[in-house]
Order: C-alpha cells, then structure tokens, then sequence
C-alpha cells in the first residue's frame, strides 16, 4: 500500500501562493494513487523554480542542467527501463533552453512523462519573458513589451506525432492529478503542459485570469488519435482555454528498438570489460 505520506513532506523555496505548491501535491497524489513506490520513481529535473520539485520528493531524483532534463531522463530509461522515469521542467527549461532536446526526445518517443510548469515567465532569474509570454506583456527587461509570438507547445507537441499530449492547470489539483495519472501510466512519451500561475513575477496570468478561461474539454468529443481534429483545438487559446488530453498516439516506444532490453534491465547485465580492453589496447 502506498501512500501520499510515502512521498514525504519538505521545506520548499518556493514563494507563498505559487502554483508549483498545487503541482507538487497533484505528483504526489498520482503517484500514491497508482501505487507507485518511490524506490521505483525517478525524478528528473534541470533548473528553475520547477526543478526544485524533485527535491521535495522522498524518491531517486536526478538534478541536471537548463535545459538539459530530458537527456538524463531518457538515459536513466534505457539503463533501467523498469523504473518509471518523470521529467520536470519550466517553460523556459524546456521550451526554451532545452526545445532542441524536446523536439527529439518526441521523434525518439521513450516511455517517460514530461511535466512542464508553464508559468509564462522565468521566475528563478526573476521575472523576464519566457518563450510562451504573451505577446504584449512588459517584464523587467520587455521594458516595451514582448515582441514575438508565444511558442505553443500543444500545436507543436502534436504537430510532431506526441504520442500523449496533455494540458493541466494548478488552480484545479484533481483535475490535474487524474491527467498525470494517465500519462504516467501511458507507455510512450507524455507531455503535460501545466499552467502555474507565477504570483511574484507574472501579474497579467494570474490564478483568476487562468480560472476566468480555463475549461474541461468533454470526453468523446472527438477520437483522441485524430491529429487534425487535435491540433485544431490546440490552437484554442486566449478567452477560452481548454484542458486535458489533447492527443495520444500508440507507437513505438525507444526501448523497444533496443533487443537487449527485453532480456533485462542495462543494470542487471554483466558488463564485458574484455571487448573495451581489447578496444583500449587497439589505440596503443
């Protein structure tokens, strides 16, 4: 029997009322819920405020660079690919410093679930647009507004054949928390965008403005493998904003081109120092 308890409960950094607090407790109740003990959990994270939020989970968490969370993550899978393997990351994490390492984490398709604090802003280096600011917004450096069009990662995500996409929001911790536990348990690469109201930084996406907007997209609406009909309500954004699964996809998973993974885990082989000796010795 697992429990929310399982998971532990840690002092955090982050500010009062940050939509990260309503994350973390979804993660936790996902996780709980789908009897998943930590000692079979890792945590894969790069930096920012969201991730930090390994940190605050009693389970094997990996710590990496900006914007370099998903390869780790996809590594840890093919060296033990029983572990379930969940990457955390922000907006600007990974749709900005790390978007070359989503692009082909997507082509790639290993069975891990990306989860993306999307708060529309950088909140660790304290408040300048992110890659999904609303075009407008004036931050400390946008002191004109920003420019460019906010990138939107459920077009691109199904666009590029995303075997699950999905969108969350922390204003509503069960919603949140049923939709986590879906991708978890899909096998494939999930992508849950989840907009976190940044309350120090991001005074234009507040929870009330999100809340005024967001709504539940109906079940059976339309077949969830229907790219187009997809990737038409992806484009929905502004007075409306939907929430849910966008799209899933069954295909191929990276594991799965790998023949030695079927006899065991990568961990579990006995390595063959000989081959790497005799190689060694070539170069001398």
């Amino acid at each position: 029997m697992v429990s929310v308890e399982d998971y532990g409960e840690y002092e955090t950094a982050w500010c009062p009322g940050c939509g990260d607090f309503n994350i973390l407790k979804a993660v936790k109740a996902a996780l709980a819920n789908l009897a998943m003990p930590p000692s079979e959990v890792l945590m894969v994270s790069g930096i920012g405020q969201a991730g930090k939020l390994p940190q605050y989970l009693n389970c094997n968490f990996f710590n990496g660079l900006h914007g370099r969370t998903l390869p780790p993550a996809t590594a840890a899978k093919l060296a033990n690919h029983e572990l379930t393997v969940i990457a955390v990351a922000g907006d600007g994490d990974c749709y900005g410093e790390g978007g070359n390492h989503l692009i082909h984490a997507v082509r790639r398709n290993p069975d891990i679930t990306v989860i993306v604090h999307n708060n529309q802003i950088y909140g660790l280096t304290k408040g300048q647009a992110s890659p999904t600011s609303e075009r407008g917004m004036v931050s400390k450096i946008q002191k004109q507004g920003v420019f460019n069009n906010p990138f939107n990662p459920i077009a691109f995500a199904i666009s590029q054949d995303c075997s699950f996409v999905g969108r969350g929001y922390a204003g509503d911790v069960q919603h949140l928390t049923e939709l986590l536990m879906k991708a978890i348990q899909h096998r494939g690469l999930s992508l849950v965008d989840v907009l976190q109201p940044c309350v120090t930084f991001n005074k234009l996406n507040t929870f009330k403005w999100y809340s005024n907007r967001v709504y539940k997209m109906e079940e059976g609406e339309y077949a969830l493998d229907d790219r187009v009909k997809a990737f038409e309500r992806s484009l929905e954004w502004g007075d409306r904003i939907p929430l849910g699964i966008f799209y899933t996809n069954e295909r191929p998973i990276l594991e799965d081109n790998h023949e030695i993974l079927k006899e065991a885990p990568l961990i579990r082989h006995k390595p063959e120092t000989g081959r790497v000796n005799r190689l060694i010795e070539g170069f001398t």
